[in-house]
This record gives structure tokens, C-alpha cells and sequence, in this order.
């Protein structure tokens, strides 16, 4: 179910909150200094960007509040509610001890009193002290889905969370906090573009009342991990050029009428504002079919949390074969 305020249409969660069908992401790397993080922000807000994500892990946190606050100071927007602030919770913090802190933190740095949507970051768990880009074998803890879920729910009741979901859970997951929870998960946030398409995880989704949220709809571009098959896919070229948009939007447009909500990160203001132009037009059934035969493979593999005695011993088992 769909409003539109704007130009970005808005999806209605299964909590009954709003949220707006288009994201501005905020990992960068290396992530620019605060100041002009902050700029970057504002100016996506004055483009007309209402929904940013950001996470423990990122470290742009603290610039999101700021720019949000500033937005409210100079009238970009009315209030705090016309702002929707994802966080995620660290794989450090995995614990049902530690999400609260963690969360409280999160405000802490936001300088909000909640937070509109709030995820479990990765069904991982490690030591509070393992750093997360390098991680051993001795960093790695059991994480238990349904005791972090619980604590979830917590924060929920609380009114810390208006929402609150999971990230990169594969549908067995899913599946599992499911028969548990008593608050069913608003959201899973997972890789999908045109070149890892999730078409089992959308259908999973859409029975279960789960939204699902597009991290890296446009590919990584080969920065850290992935590749450049979704911006220099000789399909989306010549779509774009028959429909005269450019490639981005029509990656961003193809995640949309999936039903899913793209979270695009560009820093540059010109791509930041063709990427909000993809609301007022429509791919057409054959466009549609070609970008369904483009070849399929998953940019980011996890590979980093396996471990030959650790709770997930191949990639198959961190998603449960659905790679």
C-alpha cells in the first residue's frame, strides 16, 4: 500500500509506520570527514531525500543527526517526523544484553529519542573487541537469533524503535525468528540489483508481510568487494537509451517495481537528484523480461565470517544455500 508526499512514494510497514520508497545510504570508504558528510546530507535533504541509513558500523551516525537537525533549523523540513532514520545494530553487540546499550548509543550519536527503523545488522555475533573488518576465528561468537530477536522487541515496546527488521537474513532465517517472534520483522534489508535479483526472498517476503529494503541497487563497482554488473550491463544501456535516463535510474526503477525500496548512495548532487527521478515513469513488460535473463551472481559473500570451527563453516550455510 502506497501514498505519495512529494515525489518519493511512501510504503506502509506492517508496524503501520511510514517509510519513504526511496533511501539515501551513508557507508562510504573511506567515509568523508563529518563536516562534509554533513553537507552531503543537507543537501540530499534539499534534493528531497526523507530516508536515510545509516548503522553503528558506518560511523556516519553522528553527521545524520546533525544534518537532520540543521534541516529542522533552517526549514528544509517542519520536524523530526518528516525525517526517517534507520540504524543497525553491530555484530559486535549481538547479544540480548547489549542491544539495548547498543540502541541508546545509537541515540546518543543520532541526538534523537527514537529511531524510526532498527535492524539487526548480519546474523553474526563476535567479541566486543573484534575488529570487524579484520576478523580471526577467536572473534567469533554463537549468535542466537530468537534471544537478540527478544531484545529486539524490547526496544520496539520500549518506544526506542518505531520499527524494527533484520539485514542480510536469508529466508530460513526469516523462517526461524518467525515462529518466535511476537513482533514480526518490518523489514530485510539485503543485497538486490539487477544482478542478484532475490526473486525467492521477495516472493518470501511478500507472503510474510515483510518489506524488503535494496542495499547496493546499483552495484559496488568493484570498490571493496563486487563487481561492475549492474552499471556496465549492455542491457541496462540500451534501455536507458531508448527511454532517455541514465543507467542508474533504471537499475533504481527495475528494484522499485519489484517492490522493493532501493537505498542509493551517491555523494555527487547532480546523480543524487537524477536518482530521485524515477517515480513518474514505467519500465515495459519486454524491457522488463530482458532484465530478468541478466546473468545472476551475489556481489558480497560474507566470505569474511567463515570459519572452519565457527558457527557458519562455508558461505552455503551463512545463507542457507540461497546463493
Amino acid at each position: 500500500m502506497e501514498q505519495t508526499v512529494g515525489t518519493v512514494p511512501e510504503v506502509i510497514l506492517n508496524s503501520g509506520h511510514k517509510m519513504p520508497g526511496l533511501g539515501f545510504g551513508t557507508a562510504a570508504h573511506p567515509m568523508p570527514p563529518p563536516d562534509q558528510l554533513k553537507t552531503v546530507l543537507l543537501e540530499a535533504i534539499s534534493a528531497g531525500y526523507r530516508h536515510f541509513d545509516t548503522a553503528a558500523m558506518y560511523g556516519s551516525e553522528e553527521a545524520v543527526g546533525r544534518a537532520v537537525a540543521t534541516a529542522i533549523e533552517r526549514g528544509l523540513v517542519k520536524d523530526r517526523s518528516e525525517i526517517f532514520i534507520t540504524s543497525k545494530l553491530f555484530i559486535t553487540d549481538t547479544h540480548r544484553d547489549l542491544v539495548a546499550p547498543a540502541l541508546e548509543e545509537t541515540l546518543r550519536k543520532l541526538g534523537q529519542d527514537y529511531i524510526d527503523l532498527y535492524l539487526i545488522h548480519w546474523p553474526i555475533r563476535t567479541k566486543q573487541t573484534a575488529n570487524a573488518y579484520k576478523l580471526s576465528e577467536e572473534d567469533m561468537l554463537y549468535f542466537d537469533i530468537e534471544e537478540v530477536w527478544e531484545a529486539m522487541e524490547r526496544c520496539s515496546r520500549l518506544g526506542l524503535a518505531k520499527s524494527i527488521g533484520v539485514s542480510n537474513f536469508s529466508c530460513e532465517k526469516l523462517s526461524k525468528l518467525l515462529r518466535k517472534a511476537t513482533i514480526p520483522p518490518a523489514v530485510n534489508q539485503v543485497e538486490m540489483n539487477v544482478a542478484w535479483q532475490q526473486r525467492k526472498m521477495l516472493e518470501f517476503c511478500k507472503e510474510k508481510r515483510i518489506h524488503v529494503c535494496a542495499w547496493s541497487p546499483l552495484g559496488a563497482n568493484g570498490a571493496l568487494w563486487g563487481s561492475y554488473a549492474v552499471m556496465e550491463n549492455p542491457i541496462l544501456e540500451e534501455i536507458a537509451a531508448a527511454k532517455n535516463k541514465t543507467k542508474a535510474q533504471v537499475a533504481l526503477r527495475w528494484v522499485y517495481e519489484q517492490g522493493a525500496t532501493p537505498l542509493v548512495k551517491s555523494f555527487n548532487t547532480e546523480r543524487m537528484r537524477q536518482n530521485l527521478q524515477i517515480f513518474d515513469w514505467d519500465l515495459t513488460d519486454e524491457e522488463t523480461c530482458k532484465i530478468g535473463k541478466i546473468p545472476q551472481a551475489k556481489g558480497f559473500t560474507g566470505h569474511s565470517f567463515i570459519f572452519p570451527n565457527g558457527q557458519y563453516r562455508s558461505v552455503e550455510e551463512l545463507w542457507d544455500g540461497e546463493v
